[in-house]
Formats: C-alpha cells, structure tokens, sequence
C-alpha cells in the first residue's frame, strides 16, 4: 500500500508544500505573499474586447493583464449577470435562449460578467477564466445556475453511487448542480449534507456581493493554497500532515476539526534543529528537478528542457550497463524513464504539450510496454493528461493540464545576463566585441585615446602576457587604451568612456 503525507515548510517568504509518496517527492507547491493562490477566484468582470476571429474575448477584472475568456468557457448561465433579468425570471430566459445562444453576440463590450479563475497568469499571458462558476467543498463541488448531479468516475460502486445521488437530491435547492467529490464515497450522509449546505452559504454571500461590488471587483476569495491542499488532498490514505509553524498548524488543526475530526491527530508540529525538508530529504530532490539533467537508479539519466511551445524529454542510457541484448536494455531504460519522466512531471508542474524521445526499440509488444507503463505512472496524476502511442520515430506526445505556472518558474526568475536562454558569450566573443565597438568609433574619427572598464576576469584575460589582447588592440587601431578593473559590472560587461574616465563615450 502506498504510503502518502503531507510536508508543509513556513518562512516569512514563502510557504512550501509537499507530497511525498513512499517517502518520494512528487508534488511541489510554492505560494508567497505577493503572489497568492488564484485558481478558483471569482470576479465580477466586465468585457474588455470581443474577438471572434479568436474565438475569445478579454475580460478586465482590475489585474495588470486582461483575463482570458474563451467562447468554448462561455455558458447560458453567464447571462444572469450580464443582462438585467430578475431572479424569477431566469428560467424563462433560459428557455428562450436555449437554441439561439452564442458567445459572440451576448458578449458585448462594457458589459459586467462574472468569471472563475481556472489557470493563472504564465509569464505574459493573463489569467484564463470560465464564466461557469463553481464552489469547491470537502465533499462535493456546487455549480450555481445548473440542474445535474455528478458523481466522481472513481467512485465505481454502483449502489454507493446511487447513495450518494439520493442524498444530494434531498437537500440541493433547484437552479443549483453539483459534483460528489472521491473523498465522499462511505461518508455518513449528515456530513455531506452539512458539507452542501456550507457551499450553499458561501453562494449567497458570493451573489450578495456580485449586485452590490462595482465591477472589476473580487466577490470570492479561494482559500490559501495550503488550506486548499488540505481539503482536497488530506484523506484518510494520507499518514500525516507535519508543519514546522505553529501558526500554520493552528489554522490547519482548525479547519480539519470542521472537515474531518477523526483525521485532526494526522496534524503534526515539526520541532526539530535540522530544517524540515532536510529531514525528509526534500531539498536535494528540489534541486535536483531545477537541474535539466536527471539520473536513473540504473545509471541511464533523462534530460528535460521546457521550452515556450513545449517540453522536450531525451532519454539516454548513460551509465547504464546491461546484460541482456539491446533491445531488453533499452526497454528497462525506458521503462524506469517512463517512471520517472511521470514523477518529474507533477513534481515540476510540466504542462502543455510534451515530447518525449525514447531510446529506439523494434519490438511493437516492448513498444506498446513503454505506452502502457507511462500511462499508469500518470494515472496518479491529478492533472488531465492524454498520451499518443510511441511513433516510429521513438516519440512520445503527451498533454498535460497545467493551471499554475510551473515550480521552475516560480523558485528562479530570468538571468538578467543571458536572458533566459542559459548562455553567455565567450571571453574570445566579448574581446572581439570590443574590437568592433573601438573600430566603430574610430571609422568616425574619434580621440584616440579611451578608457575601458571591464570585470576583474576580463581584465586579467585581456592583461596577463607580455603581447597582451590590450596592446594587439592598441596597435592595431594606433590608439592609447587605458583598462580599469571595475568589479561593479555585471558579468562579461564592458563600458567606454573618455582619456579621463568621466565621460561615458557612445556610438549612435
């Protein structure tokens, strides 16, 4: 049986949360205080622009960046807030707008529309919204302005499907849907009902505040990701929840004692010296999802690049030395990648489409082991994924829901010196553009003697023989070239000024 729990690291800074598989790292979570959990929001909106041509429009909901609608996001249920229609005629209209409904024509600029976060903002992109709310609960999840009722698929029992479906029926007011939640399944029926009856509450607020707020307007706040966490993922399979902040575990102890008592002994405090993701052996495995480059146990390793269009994952056989015939050595490699390419996935939050090249196998039976391994490995993802079968050509392609940016992203930032691409130039690139800077300046005639400042590594490069690069420079160009150490430059930098060093020297 699988062993889970719950690893919650608090900083002034940041709080991070992890889960932990067997004692294995497979999701990560980073949330600080200037940039929140947004995913599930919402926000009284209005309509920036309508693009039909995209299929989309953009909905102004007071963020930097517009959010993003698209048509296929857009329900009838939208229409209870962008026209003025009073309650007891919602029915009526529904009946009306059933078949001549369409996105392009209800949505008109200026207009006030209420909308969910469902991905947060990724680098440039603003946030991606739906205009079909929903209110997430322990036990279930209420959509307003629906009339079905859902059961999760894992549920397979037919007889507590229908238990289930009963209770619901008996409590959930009309023009209300609802999902029955996993964690749902062989609960007493007074703590789904009191479950129901809360998301119900928090509806009435929620719609409370839409006709009152002024648009763009937050109506509804998502609970802290580390409370969100809690709720969706603390079941009764999780072993423990330990916490090094007695503040954090206070709150957590609280809300577990409304949710789910019998499960509040599971909450520990961490108070030991050594830091907490230390003592479970966290820290080595984050770091090591931040590297391109993943060992296998087996000595193979798999590399991964994310790119803006997709992510790119190779694997190669590395150390890897193996009895058998290349074929069966190439299967385990790939089998164990499979596994782990699954698990870096969730840990990093890998989104999008995914390409994965596989070392070459002729058999179709091992060919179709590979698929049949990495679709079980992501079946304990709880993100949405859809995996094609191996091409001819080796290759995997995979989607994978993301509604976060991805971990990467969130613990680095930009290299202000290679922006982003990982590379700078060579000691040889930076002297020869240095050469083309003063050739420049002196096809217009300018003085003839200069000041450059340049990194201590530079300087000693450019300085340490006898017919150093500075005086190959001076000759060449018959210019008296003074270099100045400056250990202020950013790196593999260089700045000209005059015979003085005063006047910084430009060329137009």
């Amino acid at each position: 049986m699988m062993k889970k729990d719950i690893i919650i690291n608090s900083t002034n800074e940041e709080t991070r949360i992890s889960i932990l598989e067997n004692k294995r790292l497979v999701e990560l979570f980073v949330e600080r205080p200037e940039a929140r959990h947004m995913v599930g929001d919402i926000y009284k909106g209005k309509v920036s622009r309508v693009l039909p041509g995209m299929q989309a429009a953009f909905i102004n909901i007071g963020m930097e960046q517009n959010a993003f609608l698209h048509f296929s996001d857009v329900t009838e249920s939208m229409q209870q807030f962008v026209l003025d229609i009073e309650d007891n005629d919602i029915e009526d209209n529904k009946e009306k707008k059933k078949i001549e409904f369409n996105p392009e024509k209800e949505l008109v600029k200026n207009n006030d529309i209420v909308v969910q976060i469902m991905k947060e903002p990724i680098g440039s992109k603003g946030s991606r919204v739906t205009s079909q709310i929903s209110i997430p609960g322990r036990f279930a999840v209420l959509i307003p302005n629906q009339n079905t009722i859902g059961v999760s698929r894992k549920i397979s029992n037919f007889r507590e499907k229908r238990r289930l479906k009963t209770i619901v029926q008996k409590v959930l007011p009309r023009n209300f849907g609802l999902i029955v939640r996993t964690i749902a399944e062989g609960r007493r029926e007074k703590d789904i009902i009191n479950d129901i009856n809360a998301l119900i509450n928090i509806w009435d607020k929620i719609s409370k505040k839409i006709k009152e707020s002024q648009s763009p307007a937050l109506v509804y706040k998502d609970m802290g990701m580390a409370s969100s966490i809690i709720r969706d993922l603390f079941t009764p399979d999780v072993n423990s929840v330990i916490v090094d902040s007695r503040k954090l575990m206070r709150e957590i102890i609280t809300y577990v004692k409304d949710i789910a008592p019998k499960l509040k002994h599971k909450v520990e405090y961490y108070s030991k010296k050594i830091p907490l993701f230390d003592h479970y052996h966290i820290e080595d495995e984050i770091k090591q999802s931040m590297m391109s480059k993943v060992w296998l146990k087996n000595g193979a390793y798999i590399v991964i690049q994310q790119t803006e269009a997709l992510v790119a994952v190779d694997v190669n056989s590395g150390k890897y030395i193996g009895k058998k015939d290349h074929e069966t050595n190439s299967l385990r490699i790939n089998i164990e990648a499979a596994r782990e390419i699954a698990r870096q996935a969730r840990i990093r939050d890998l989104g999008g489409l995914i390409v994965i090249d596989f070392i070459d196998v002729l058999q179709e039976e091992n060919k179709l082991k590979i698929h049949q391994e990495l679709k079980r490995e992501f079946h304990k993802d709880r993100s949405i994924t859809k995996i094609e079968e191996l091409s001819r050509f080796g290759l995997i392609e995979m989607t994978r829901q993301r509604i976060r940016p991805s971990v990467l992203y969130s613990i680095h930032e930009e290299c202000p010196q290679c922006q982003g691409t990982g590379l700078v130039p060579t000691m040889n690139t930076l002297v020869s553009e240095m050469e083309r800077w003063i050739q420049r300046y002196r096809s217009r005639k300018g003085d003839r003697r200069i000041t450059i400042r340049v990194t201590p590594d530079t300087f000693k490069y450019m300085t340490e023989d006898k017919f150093s690069r500075r005086l190959q420079l001076m000759w060449k160009y018959w210019m008296k070239i003074k270099l100045i150490s400056d250990p202020s430059l950013n790196f593999r930098e260089f700045k000209v000024f005059d015979r003085m060093n005063t006047k910084p020297l430009f060329i137009e």
